[in-house]
């Protein structure tokens, strides 16, 4: 793995500059064409959405997609994009051993970092009602695992906690320290629901926090410069383009319907959309085996005729 991209990258975007902490925002990917968006719209790192990643499948976020359907689509987005790679992984879709194996196969895929969760499995999308939480030991030991895990030091774990619906604010932070002392990275507290509480959540966590920015969910909408000033160091925008893109096709098909005729989609080429998709690499690769071939081309001798 390209060390500029990976891992590595990540872990030295997220560490802490002395009197100058950085917010990378992670907007929301759930495959290669919204992953390539975001690379040329210049964002720091992709966040493989799971709501985004279930929905491509036909399926809503309740917890139904398994850990390959998860891991595999995290693996195409990380081949296909030349940025850190940050996954949603769910419960770890069982107990401590399921954890360890999902560790390594995120891992192994070029991944930079996953976030596990303390939701009884299946879970549910944490800006949904009636969660249901596995108890602090059981979440604690999942980390510890995922901790032991890992192969790669700079491979990041990030600890979310959804206790804020279930058990309350101050448990949330609880187990959001929890989850950092027994080795987590840094700290997801999902889905608080006043300003005052996003604010409050990196002054009482301790250690690096991740803010998950949901349109439409329980979490107030802050700009950047906020949300970068109360401390936080991730920020994901899960459905951004999920709901971009929907409301771009119903827009089209309802143009299409209108007038009978191909919606116009601007002054794009298809030349110019195959480009986005690494067309200009893959017509360098033709062209560098070409010429390969033409040097080592050697000439054959006539065959000899028989009498």
């Amino acid at each position: 793995m390209n060390e500029k991209t990976g891992p590595r990258s990540l872990r030295e975007k997220l560490r802490e500059q002395p009197g100058e902490p950085r917010l990378i925002v992670a907007p929301g990917a759930y495959d290669c064409i919204t992953a390539r968006a975001v690379q040329h719209a210049g964002a720091a790192a992709v966040y493989m959405t799971g709501a985004g990643t279930a929905a491509a499948l036909g399926y809503p976020d309740y917890g139904l997609l398994t850990l390959t359907e998860m891991a595999e689509n995290a693996g195409r987005i990380a081949a296909s994009v030349d940025l850190p790679v940050i996954a949603d992984a769910d419960t770890g879709y069982g107990n401590e051993l399921n954890t360890v194996r999902t560790v390594r196969e995120f891992e192994r895929r070029g991944v930079a970092a996953i976030h596990l969760e303390d939701q009884a499995f299946p879970k549910k999308c944490g800006h949904l009602d009636d969660k249901v939480l596995v108890s602090m030991d059981d979440f604690v030991a999942k980390i510890r695992a995922a901790v032991a895990a890992r192969s790669d030091p700079h491979f990041m774990l990030i600890a979310r906690t959804d206790a804020r619906a279930v058990l309350g604010f101050e448990q949330a932070i609880h187990r959001a320290n929890a989850a950092l002392a027994a080795g987590a990275d840094m700290a997801f507290v999902e889905a608080p629901e006043t300003v005052e509480e996003i604010r409050a959540i990196p002054r009482l966590v301790r250690g690096p926090c991740m803010l998950n920015m949901v349109w439409g969910g329980k979490t107030p909408d802050m700009p950047f410069s906020e949300v970068e000033s109360a401390g936080y160091r991730l920020a994901i925008l899960p459905l951004m383009l999920i709901g971009a893109a929907v409301a771009a096709c119903d827009r089209a098909l309802e143009a299409m319907k209108e007038h009978g005729r191909h919606p116009s989609l601007g002054d794009t080429t298809v030349r110019q959309t195959f480009s986005r998709f690494g067309a200009d690499e893959w017509d360098h690769v033709r062209d560098a085996l070409r010429e390969d071939a033409l040097r080592s081309e050697e000439p054959i001798p006539p065959t000899e005729r028989k009498v």
